[in-house]
């Protein structure tokens, strides 16, 4: 098998959630050894096993076992939650000798607690519920001390799932709990494994998941299913109905509609509509991925979706119960791409561009689409200045965020890339492609990330733009690789694949932006602003890192051979690095602070957003009007302002 670079580089956040399959991967001690030794070899801060990694690999396989809190007690799992000398000696050797037994033993401490959750179980049956359970409570519980606590923990779930199950339907509330109990016994069933032999292939299978998120947040070991999946992102394509759901406990609420998906053209579905049942069969209490599955069939066939959607009536709020039908079709993942609208100013207009991705494909890229949107408007239009909106974009392939920074720089560098072995290899704009040299602003929120941060602090770094929202961006600096089968490219290889951490990417001016993300010049905080979205808030980040500024490019990086031939046709019309905005943030800022403090709407959504938590509904913060967006075109105009007073005044006697 060999290590493949996909669409150059994985330079985008994503999302994976851990799924059991009915069958475990094909592992042999031999093989979890041998993967674990080729992703050490392949990462870019650990390449050997420490105590350190040991133990947070430890801790990832009771994580992983039970997510929830909802088997183990303190006690039960004590030895491994503060591991002795001695048991990490063991577990260290053990990987060494192929030997898993300390996580054979952990495994085996999950089914005793199997055992007494199903005694725990027949004691729920007979509590009374409990009201007005909010999913809240159990973000960053801690384990259970005692069974009262934990049969205390079940039923307050409970709770809150029958007041789910009493808003689709109270007849069908025992087939509903039915569906729950099912789910449950299944996953323990298949912790268990049907022999003695696919057990021990499920523990391999969580020892590859344990360590190799030990590493770092991104390095992923993926189950034959999980690869799959993870392909289907790769490849942006996929027949559903076009949603993006977050698991509530009591539902799977719509946190975001693709552009031109089913979902958004038949306008039924809302963002904070909330499915709790699909084709009647309810789905609270299953795994996120089983009920997405459920949604996604065969294009042109009908999926039936029982959503609860939150109205108000003044100060009043009550669920309504939907019955929605849709239409599944094929969803390009195009994340919209882009979407182009415009702002009369003046004798002109502030072109507002929206990338949600950076792409490329046989048709389309998002640097040719936005130079191609941008021509157009200059056609129509007279553009004053230009809003590149890069909110809510995830990243992409690595060359676009060089092509798209392009269009606004001549040449230089613009991103470098720092490997496992140290080695920095500059990627640079050499093409004089730059459309626009105006006023340019780059709005971003803390869910702008990777390739979106690159092309926002290189901007920045030039002082070519200036950077306007979130405090900061999501902060991730890392790039990965995926492994492929090298003799038949897209199998999935039956004993799993992994995707690993090989370096950071680093801006002109040396900086990453791993952990710290891109700092905006003038902060206007969006409906992101207070929640913990980001590299920082992972479970074990790579560290952030610098290197020395390029904005003198020596070519060091480029072969001997070559180096003379790109000197010609690159060292003339380099980008310098510009103090246009300068003058200007001062004042930029404390008008736009001014205008925020007297602005009712936006104050109301400062207070909202400050106290919301991550299981708040998305849908509560947005109204018809985007304030943040609203803020940042006046603060452009403002720009504009002062840039042409600047010219007008006459020239100063020598």
């Amino acid at each position: 098998m060999l290590l493949r670079l996909l669409t150059s580089l994985f330079i985008f956040t994503a999302v994976f959630t851990t799924s059991l399959e009915a069958k475990p991967p094909q592992l042999t001690p031999r093989d979890t050894r041998v993967k674990i030794d080729e992703i050490l070899k392949a990462h870019v801060s650990h390449q050997k096993l420490t105590e350190e990694i040991v133990t947070r690999s430890i801790q990832n396989y009771i994580d992983e076992l039970d997510p929830g809190k909802t088997y183990f007690l303190e006690a039960d799992i004590a030895e491994w939650t503060n591991p002795s000398q001695e048991t990490l000696n063991q577990a260290l050797e053990g990987y060494r000798k192929e030997d898993f037994s300390v996580f054979e033993k952990i495994h085996e401490a999950m089914l005793t607690a199997v055992d007494r959750r199903n005694e725990l179980e027949k004691e729920i049956e007979k509590a009374p519920s409990v009201k007005n359970v909010q999913p809240s409570e159990f973000k960053d519980i801690k384990w259970a001390k005692t069974e009262e606590e934990l049969t205390d923990r079940l039923i307050r779930i409970k709770s809150l799932q029958l007041q789910t199950a009493e808003k689709i339907s109270p007849e069908t509330k025992d087939q509903f709990f039915q569906r729950i109990s099912k789910r449950r016994v299944n996953r323990e069933s298949e912790l268990a494994g049907a022999s003695a032999g696919e057990r021990k292939q499920i523990v391999l299978s969580y020892v590859l998941k344990s360590t190799s998120s030990a590493l770092d947040s991104q390095t992923i070991y993926f189950t034959p299913t999980e690869a799959s999946q993870f392909m289907i992102q790769v490849q942006q394509r996929l027949f559903g109905i076009g949603a993006q759901l977050r698991d509530d406990l009591n539902g799977f609420s719509i946190v975001r509609i693709v552009e031109g998906s089913p979902a958004a053209q038949s306008n039924k579905l809302k963002v904070g509509d909330k499915i709790v049942a699909v084709d009647q069969e309810p789905v609270v209490g299953m795994d996120i991925v089983e009920a997405v599955e459920l949604i996604r069939g065969p294009q042109g066939s009908n999926v039936h979706l029982t959503v609860l959607r939150e109205t108000k009536d003044g100060d009043l709020s009550k669920e309504d119960k939907l019955n929605i039908e849709i239409v599944r079709g094929e969803i390009v993942l195009k994340e919209s791409r882009l979407e182009t609208t415009y702002e009369p100013y003046g004798d002109g207009v502030i072109a507002v561009l929206h990338l949600y991705s950076f792409y490329q494909d046989s048709n389309s890229s998002s640097a040719s689409d936005l130079a191609e949107a941008i021509e157009k408007l200059k056609k129509e239009h007279q553009i004053k200045g230009i809003i590149l909106d890069l909110r809510n974009n995830a990243g992409g392939l690595l060359p676009q965020a060089v092509a798209v920074t392009g269009l606004f720089i001549s040449k230089g560098v613009v991103v470098s890339v720092k490997d496992n072995s140290g080695q920095v290899q500059h990627l640079r704009n050499v093409e004089n492609r730059k459309i626009w040299d105006g006023p340019l602003v780059v709005l971003t929120a803390r869910t702008s990330a990777s390739a979106a941060e690159i092309v926002a602090q290189t901007l920045q770094d030039y002082g070519r733009a200036i950077v306007i929202g979130d405090p900061e961006t999501f902060g991730k600096g890392t790039f990965q690789t995926f492994t492929l089968e090298s003799s038949n490219f897209g199998k999935v290889n039956p004993k799993g694949e992994y995707k690993v951490t090989r370096g950071r990417y680093y801006t002109v001016s040396g900086k990453s932006p791993q952990l710290v993300g891109v700092k905006a010049d003038i902060v206007v905080p969006g409906i992101f602003s207070e929640m913990e979205i980001g590299e920082k808030y992972s479970k074990f980040p790579v560290e952030t890192d610098e290197i020395a500024p390029n904005f003198i490019d020596d070519l060091s990086d480029v072969p001997v051979i070559h180096r003379a031939q790109l000197n010609k046709m690159y060292k003339t019309n380099l980008q310098t690095v510009m103090t246009t905005y300068q003058p200007y943030i001062e004042l930029l800022t404390k008008n736009s602070e001014e205008r925020l403090a007297q602005n009712k709407n936006y104050q109301n959504l400062l207070k909202e957003i400050a106290k919301k938590d991550d299981f708040a509904d998305p849908s509560d913060f947005f109204g018809q009007n985007d304030l943040q967006l609203i803020e940042t075109t006046n603060i452009m105009k403002d720009l504009i302002y002062f840039m042409e007073q600047k010219k007008a005044e006459p020239a100063e006697a020598a």
